[in-house]
């Protein structure tokens, strides 16, 4: 078990896109530093996020454009300001974004201008130029391909790469010596901004350890298919000779849908290079987070396997995953393991024998899921971490209005309480939990319905939008630090 989750601490869920400020999303600026500020305030350990990627198809951050570099879109235009590669009248007058929604499209667009604006900046002075180029040549082994892929994908007015020409497409080594001269300059503006995210990316981990708080990420199991991972190891999965899925990832019919869910990730080829290259995501994203949660862990033992021309998930079936031997390669980590779903006893051994975590899901606990009392409080193991929801599920206030009779008298006996502030309510009963870790999002500390869901699976409309509006208020910051200290979990 690894340290940093050993201990009773707990934390708050908020993706870096859902802080308030003026530029259409949340970035890594003044506003994650200030909400660094309050979970260390509220006696806070950690702050959760979801992946960090550049995002691809929904703008779900678990169909990211690479599993190594960072969103653009939260490199801080006021940090750019403040470091002289953008003039201050550039972000004076931002479009009147939504203070609550992030509309992705009118926030790309307008922080994609600032960026080239400070790339061109950038050229003209020298001092930055040994640290960008240090950046680049350690972390060439994915940066350049990444770059290259992202410079050829605008240049094609953003199609998949498996629409691109065929000599791009399979990668011919004279047609990407061409595309790399055609392309220099866009291909130097995608390094540029994966510099600036790595460096805003420090300065903020470097504030979060000053202020003892710590940084959960989240690694998807599966890749996109449009990613310039899949592009650049066409041989670690199963795809056709055009680049196409033969089979694709997903889960069969479970809680969340009566089809399962079709993802359409495609799936590796456990063969050796596959392994050598999760150990280099590992390493990468472990330099950047405190801790990771492992999305479906379950994968890890077995996935749902389904033909890439079944149009539902339910036509699947189970594959062995690469179970051990991928941990034992990569030693003591500290990783939660997301063991929601189906959960065999050889999940739970996988889990057990390298002392991940795994994740108690309180809402869980008064439907209708068989593993139902597995998520009440009072059978939690130690090593867990506790949640009231998470980003897929509904807000606690949302989930609770819309149970059943039966289901509502349930919660409300076992809570012990009349209902009147649920969210707080089931915060108050994973806080007292034994797990060491508790954790909840954002939108149930602010007592928020359904309207600030982050994630509906299965859909693919309205998803990631929700924002704060404004930062939070003291008042709720000594709330939450009275519950935290209640019952020892406090980071002072």
């Amino acid at each position: 078990m690894s340290s940093v989750l050993s201990q009773r601490a707990s934390g708050v869920l908020l993706h870096p896109i859902s802080l308030p400020g003026f530029h259409g999303c949340g970035d890594l600026g003044p506003e994650a530093h200030r909400f660094a500020q309050w979970l260390s305030g509220a006696g806070q350990r950690f702050w959760q996020m979801l992946p960090v990627g550049p995002l691809g198809y929904g703008n779900s951050p678990y169909s990211a454009l690479s599993a190594f570099a960072g969103n653009p879109l939260f490199v801080s235009l006021d940090r750019l300001v403040d470091e002289g590669l953008l003039p201050r009248g550039a972000v004076a007058d931002p479009p009147r974004f939504s203070p609550t929604h992030t509309d992705y499209a009118a926030a790309r667009a307008w922080r994609e201008e600032k960026l080239r604006i400070a790339f061109d900046a950038f050229g003209k002075r020298t001092s930055d130029h040994p640290s960008y180029d240090v950046f680049c040549s350690q972390n060439a082994s994915w940066l350049e391909d990444f770059a290259l892929y992202s410079a050829i994908k605008r240049a094609r007015r953003d199609r998949p790469w498996t629409e691109w020409e065929p000599e791009l497409r399979m990668r011919d080594p004279q047609a990407l010596d061409k595309a790399r001269h055609a392309l220099r300059r866009e291909i130097d503006q995608q390094r540029f901004e994966q510099f600036l995210f790595a460096r805003h990316w420090q300065v903020l981990k470097g504030h979060c350890a000053t202020l003892g708080v710590a940084l959960i990420g989240d690694l998807p199991i599966f890749v996109a298919h449009d990613s310039a991972d899949v592009w650049a190891h066409r041989e670690m999965f199963f795809l056709d000779e055009q680049g196409q899925p033969t089979v694709i990832a997903g889960v069969p019919p479970d809680y969340f849908s009566a089809t399962g869910q079709r993802w359409g990730n495609p799936l590796y080829r456990w063969d050796e290079a596959t392994p050598r290259w999760w150990l280099s995501r590992f390493t990468h994203l472990l330099q950047m987070f405190d801790a990771l949660r492992l999305d479906h862990f379950i994968g890890f033992t077995r996935y749902w396997e389904i033909p890439a021309t079944e149009p539902t998930a339910i036509n699947g079936r189970w594959v062995p995953g690469p179970g051990a031997r991928l941990f034992e390669r990569l030693g003591n980590a500290p990783l939660i393991a997301e063991d929601l779903g189906a959960v065999t006893p050889e999940v739970t051994a996988l889990r057990d024998r390298f002392g991940f975590p795994g994740i108690k899901l309180l809402q869980f606990a008064f439907g209708t899921d068989p593993q139902a009392p597995t998520f009440l409080p009072h059978n939690y193991d130690r090593n867990s971490v506790a949640y009231t929801g998470t980003h897929d599920n509904d807000t606690t206030r949302g989930w609770f209005e819309k149970l059943d009779e039966k289901e509502r008298r349930h919660a409300l006996d076992y809570l012990g309480t009349a209902g009147r502030e649920i969210d707080w309510e089931m915060i108050r009963a994973v806080w007292s939990s034994v797990a060491n870790i508790a954790i909840a999002p954002m939108q149930d500390l602010l007592g928020l319905g359904s309207e600030a869901r982050m994630n509906l699976p299965g859909t693919s409309q309205g998803n990631w939008e929700w924002r704060l509006a404004e930062s939070p208020d003291a008042q709720l910051q000594r709330r939450l630090q009275h519950l935290t200290q209640l019952y020892g979990r406090s980071a002072r």
